[in-house]
C-alpha cells in the first residue's frame, strides 16, 4: 500500500514565473500533504526566495537543458516511487494527492494516475471548452475502472490526440522505464511517453473529476511550439503509431484546428 511518504510533487521550475508561488501554495493545501521538491535548470533568485520561503527542497539539474533532460532530473531528484511532475504555471486542486493514493492502492500494477482537468486563462477558470469535451470523451474508455489494464483501452484513448494532461499524471516509477522521457522530440514527448507505456502491462487509472488546473498564457512553451508548427509535425508522428499514413494524415489535419484553443 502506498501511503503519503511515497510520493512527491516534483515542480519544474525556470525562469522567474509570477506564476510559481500559485503552484507551490496548491501543494502546500492539498488534502493529503505529500512531499514537495523544486528541480531547476536555471537558477535564480526568484526561484531560491520561493523555495526558501515554502521550505521546499531546491535542486539544481546538470547538463543541457530541455523539457526531456529537466523532466527527467526532476524524477530522479526523487526518492519516492510516486512522482507527479509539476509544471509551475499550474495549480491542484486539494484533493489531488488525496483521489491519487486512493485510486493507485487498487490497482495490482499501476503504470500511471491522471485526472481530468480544466483551464486557467488570466485569472478566469474554464471547466468547459470544445478541446475539454472532445478530451473527455476520448478518455471515455477509461471511466470503466475494468478497462484501466486492457491494452486496447489505453491505446484508444491515445490514438486521435494527447488526451491525457501531463501535468495531471503521477508516475508509478517501479513500473515505467528509465528514462521516462526520451529527447527526439520538443512538444509530444509526453503523448510519446504514454505511448510506450500503453504497450506495458499495468494500469492506466483515469480520474474523472477535475483535480488540477493548467494554464494557458503567450509564455508557455506549448504555445511557442504550436507557433512555430513544431506540434503539427510531431502529432503526425504520433498518428502514424496509431494509423495508416493517409488516415494519420487526414486526423492531423483536423486536430491542428484544436490547437487554437491554446490562443488567449
Amino acid at each position: 500500500m502506498f501511503t503519503r511518504d511515497d510520493h512527491t510533487f516534483a515542480v519544474c521550475a525556470y525562469g522567474s514565473s509570477p506564476y510559481l508561488e500559485e503552484c507551490l501554495k496548491s501543494l502546500q493545501a492539498q488534502s493529503v500533504p505529500t512531499r514537495v521538491l523544486i528541480s531547476t535548470s536555471t537558477p535564480n533568485e526568484h526561484i531560491e526566495h520561493l523555495a526558501h520561503e515554502y521550505g521546499f527542497p531546491l535542486y539544481v539539474n546538470d547538463g543541457e537543458p530541455g523539457i526531456a533532460h529537466d523532466w527527467n532530473c526532476a524524477i530522479g531528484h526523487c526518492d519516492t516511487s510516486l512522482v507527479t511532475i509539476a509544471h509551475q504555471d499550474d495549480v491542484y486542486l486539494p484533493a489531488y494527492a488525496e483521489a491519487m493514493l486512493s485510486m493507485v492502492n487498487k490497482e495490482e500494477r499501476p503504470l500511471i494516475f491522471f485526472t481530468d482537468y480544466g483551464e486557467l486563462r488570466g485569472t478566469v477558470e474554464c471547466d468547459d471548452s470544445r478541446l475539454l469535451n472532445v478530451k473527455r470523451r476520448l478518455l471515455g474508455p477509461l471511466k470503466n475502472r475494468a478497462n484501466f489494464g486492457k491494452r486496447g483501452a489505453k491505446r484508444c484513448v491515445l490514438s486521435l490526440g494527447s488526451a491525457i494532461c501531463c501535468p495531471s499524471v503521477t508516475l508509478c516509477r517501479s513500473n515505467l522505464p528509465d528514462p521516462v522521457f526520451l529527447d527526439d522530440m520538443k512538444c509530444d514527448l509526453d503523448w510519446e511517453a504514454w505511448e510506450r507505456f500503453s504497450k506495458l502491462e499495468g494500469s492506466f487509472i483515469y480520474a474523472p473529476e477535475i483535480l488540477m488546473r493548467h494554464r494557458i498564457h503567450e509564455g508557455s512553451e506549448t504555445t511557442a511550439l504550436i507557433r512555430d508548427e513544431t506540434r503539427t509535425r510531431e502529432d503526425l508522428i504520433m498518428l502514424k503509431k496509431f494509423w495508416p499514413a493517409p488516415i494519420a494524415h487526414l486526423i492531423n489535419k483536423v486536430y491542428s484546428g484544436s490547437q487554437k484553443s491554446n490562443e488567449l
